[in-house]
């Protein structure tokens, strides 16, 4: 434990250099967000009524909590990173230590998101500010706890998906590709784009066992109480399932892919 400690300071560190590029991100982030607030009011000003159980200020609210959970849970660049240290030889340094490459690259990833949130607290703080009249909280206990548990498996699910992508850099010499089909799927169907649940209820059962469903919606959807009783124990044994999935799946590609590597004489 205490390695992995070090390597966390480290990563603090080491992030913390890029705290004025991670805020000019956040900054111009900001500007999507914008464009999303004069879009939903044409829409239902056009509308003039609901969409779904959503308002113009509750949809408002739920891209708010989009930049919330996007800071907390997605990883930033980790995927090149991990296709940089096997492409450029770097990963060879790991295999003569007891270290967990995994271990080490999740503990990187926590620092990051850890360094990250802070940087951007100030401007996202600011336009909750500006927004507040919209703001609403729950009012108990049992809604904050199911939330962070599927925040944290949210996390977990992202972050071993990209791992497991950055695997394939064993085998092919550029993962742009993948990771941008992958990236398509995930901002399209996690609830990035917009609300899973204003679309149709047939597709809303299919994506509900599809990872993406998991990644960022779920946790937004629990906290707004839009996935309560019984449908929110559902979800978070289905989330746990995908987070073992996808840990089982990330574990096999360093296995094949560390395989392939020693093979060629890496």
């Amino acid at each position: 434990m205490k390695k992995y400690l070090t390597i966390f300071n480290l990563g603090l560190q080491n992030t913390f250099v890029y705290r004025w590029n991670y805020f000019m991100r956040a900054i111009f982030g900001l500007i999507p967000l914008l464009g999303t607030v004069f879009l939903w009011r044409a829409v239902f000003n056009e509308k003039g009524g609901g969409m779904r159980g959503y308002d113009y200020g509750s949809m408002i609210y739920y891209y708010l909590l989009t930049l919330v959970v996007s800071n907390l849970v997605t990883p930033t660049e980790d995927d090149w990173q991990i296709a940089a240290d096997i492409r450029d030889g770097q990963i060879n340094s790991f295999l003569t230590k007891p270290l967990s490459y995994l271990g080490y690259r999740f503990t990187m990833f926590l620092s990051a998101r850890l360094v990250y949130s802070a940087v951007t607290f100030l401007p996202i703080a600011v336009i909750f500010f500006c927004f507040r009249t919209y703001l609403h909280f729950p009012g108990d206990a049992l809604t904050y706890a199911a939330t962070i548990a599927s925040l944290a498996m949210a996390a977990l699910i992202q972050f071993f998906i990209t791992y497991a992508l950055a695997m394939m850099a064993f085998w092919v010499l550029e993962i742009s590709t993948i990771v941008f089909i992958v990236y398509s799927f995930e901002y399209f169907l996690g609830g990035q784009m917009f609300p899973v649940d204003i679309m149709p209820e047939g597709i809303q059962g299919a994506l509900r066992w599809l990872p993406f469903y998991y990644e960022l919606f779920c946790p937004i959807a629990i906290f707004l109480g839009r996935i309560h009783g019984p449908e929110m124990l559902q979800a978070l044994a289905i989330q746990g399932g995908w987070t073992l999935a996808t840990f089982a799946a990330a574990h096999l590609m360093w296995q094949r892919g560390l395989g392939h590597y020693q093979a060629v004489g890496g």
